[in-house]
């Protein structure tokens, strides 16, 4: 991917939460000359503030999007089902190789990225980004780089766009300071992020995403500004 000047008509989708990662993302895909359509979606979860957090920034970069809602009455994961606890671990602990943490959601990288390609097929954009990260990460198997290397792979088996729509996932290999210390020099508006996967009106500082969040701001001795 060329990191030169702006090219006209170059367009990208942006799978956006709301959060640190996509929120990098999608201030990184604006620096890279792309033009950017968000998708946000909305599928039960319980931190639904995220969604509204993700409709702001897209306003803000003034990038296009769109609200896709969808219901998994199954639920699988304790993002969606009220019935149980989101879970806490230590810091050191978090990502580590085991059982799946409840805060999985079966296939969710899967789904989203399905509605991902029917845009990028409907308006011809070059590129699918998502904020995927396989270090400061809770240990979801499709935060991992071969599972995008097998979306590529079937990308290019259907011929789409002559197999050119590419999967890019430009922090896997990040730390979250790493991720942070891009996003500040992109001027990303990390006040209006939100990262927690509590259903509250505040962050609730406890679970994986909060803690992960708060060790990338620490390592670099800043303040998050998500919390002044």
């Amino acid at each position: 991917m060329s990191s030169g000047q702006a090219t006209v008509n170059k367009k990208a989708v942006v799978l956006l939460s709301g959060g640190l990662d996509s929120s990098t993302v999608l201030y990184y895909v604006k620096a890279k000359g792309f033009e950017p359509h968000c998708l946000v979606f909305d599928y039960g979860q319980k931190h639904k503030k995220e969604i509204e957090q993700a409709k702001k920034i897209a306003k803000l970069s003034g990038s296009e999007f769109s609200v896709i809602k969808f219901h998994l009455p199954w639920k699988g994961s304790s993002l969606i089902d009220k019935a149980k606890k989101i879970p806490s671990h230590k810091i050191s602990e978090i990502g580590k190789e085991g059982s799946l943490p409840s805060t999985y959601v079966p296939a969710r990288n899967t789904i989203f990225l399905s509605f991902g390609l029917s845009l990028a097929e409907t308006i011809k954009a070059q590129a699918i980004f998502i904020g995927a990260n396989a270090l400061d990460f809770s240990g979801y198997p499709d935060c991992r780089p071969k599972y995008f290397f097998a979306w590529s792979k079937l990308i290019k088996s259907l011929g789409l766009q002559n197999g050119k729509i590419k999967i890019v996932a430009p922090l896997i290999d990040k730390t979250k300071s790493e991720i942070i210390k891009l996003g500040l020099k992109l001027k990303v508006p990390y006040s209006l992020t939100w990262s927690c996967y509590a259903g509250g009106k505040k962050t609730c500082g406890n679970c994986d995403s909060c803690k992960l969040r708060e060790k990338g701001f620490s390592e670099l001795k800043r303040n998050d500004p998500a919390s002044i």
